[in-house]
């Protein structure tokens, strides 16, 4: 009898301690963002690692693709040459780096993108991001809420080749272009997502027009943050300027109304989830219950402020 109580404590201890040795598998995760000077990326890189050290027992490369394609790749291939369990990356360039994080997925490294996805590559785990489309949407349908009669649209668009560039100007346009009758594009160009570059390009397009616009919608934050900078430097009033990305500092405008309104595209919650579901299949062979997950952007404006996701960091 006492050798069977003591086998059967014996194994009881064991099995609690089952979770506690499978927690403890260490896991090497590279995270990859296009570049850290942008407030939006140095977000969505705190948050996977908070979501990491949440998790427990994980060794996280972070890295900066400081705006290049060949650095980003150079990243990747440094990752795979050393080993790691899982690669977590938003691509600068989608087509660019679709050779790179095939080289991975051949590599049996699964890959989780977020926030920029890479159709080209079969293979990939997940992606984890917002539809930008449908957040293009949204500011094309807060435009037209806020210009029943129509208006003349000056226009900001993203970094060429960035998926969520391509996805929000074409939601923009799909509904713009329904009343073009009433709303029409009098300037479109691209600012790189860039303040500094948005505060020339709006400077150089409001000085070629005729008269000035009655709304400028800009691709990003930092780039609406630009065009603000440049519309205040000509004292022109009236212009209602919509951003993307529900930035701290944006919100700020918002709430002061400099800024007529902002998207929320949750990239705080995209990290958690892509953290998840990396560390769940590197450690335990998990499969991702869907390998798109697409969160739905809301239009901030100082009527919801409170939905905001980064609304206690605001100024």
């Amino acid at each position: 009898m006492r050798r069977r109580t003591v086998l059967l404590g014996t194994l009881f201890a064991a099995a609690t301690r089952l979770p506690a040795l499978a927690a403890e598998k260490q896991l090497v995760i590279l995270s990859s963002l296009p570049s850290l000077s942008f407030p939006f990326f140095v977000h969505m890189q705190k948050q996977l690692r908070a979501e990491a050290t949440k998790l427990g027992s994980i060794s996280l490369l972070e890295t900066d693709g400081q705006n290049s394609a060949p650095k980003q790749t150079g990243d990747v291939e440094a990752a795979i040459t050393r080993g790691v369990n899982a690669i977590v990356i938003s691509p600068l360039d989608v087509n660019a780096l679709a050779p790179a994080v095939q080289e991975a997925v051949n590599a049996n490294v699964p890959v989780v993108t977020i926030d920029r996805r890479i159709n080209k590559v079969p293979g990939i785990l997940a992606h984890v991001g917002a539809d930008n489309v449908k957040g293009g949407e949204a500011q094309g349908e807060a435009i037209v809420a806020a210009f029943p009669g129509g208006a003349r649209v000056f226009h900001l668009q993203g970094q060429p080749g960035a998926g969520p560039a391509i996805d929000r100007n074409k939601g923009l346009h799909a509904v713009l272009d329904q009343h073009k009758d009433k709303f029409t594009f009098v300037f479109e160009q691209t600012a790189n997502f860039a303040r500094d570059q948005a505060l020339s390009v709006t400077e150089s397009g409001l000085a070629g027009l005729a008269r000035p616009p009655d709304v400028i919608v800009c691709a990003n934050d930092d780039m609406a943050l630009g065009a603000l900078e440049a519309v205040r430097a000509r004292n022109l009033k009236g212009i209602r300027i919509y951003g993307f990305d529900a930035l701290p500092e944006a919100l700020a405008r918002v709430k002061d109304g400099s800024l007529a309104g902002t998207v929320e595209q949750f990239p705080g919650e995209q990290s958690r989830i892509a953290m998840d579901i990396a560390v769940a299949f590197a450690r335990d062979g998990k499969q991702p219950a869907s390998k798109l997950v697409l969160l739905t952007p809301i239009v901030i404006t100082e009527a919801n402020l409170d939905k905001a996701e980064r609304l206690s960091e605001m100024p």
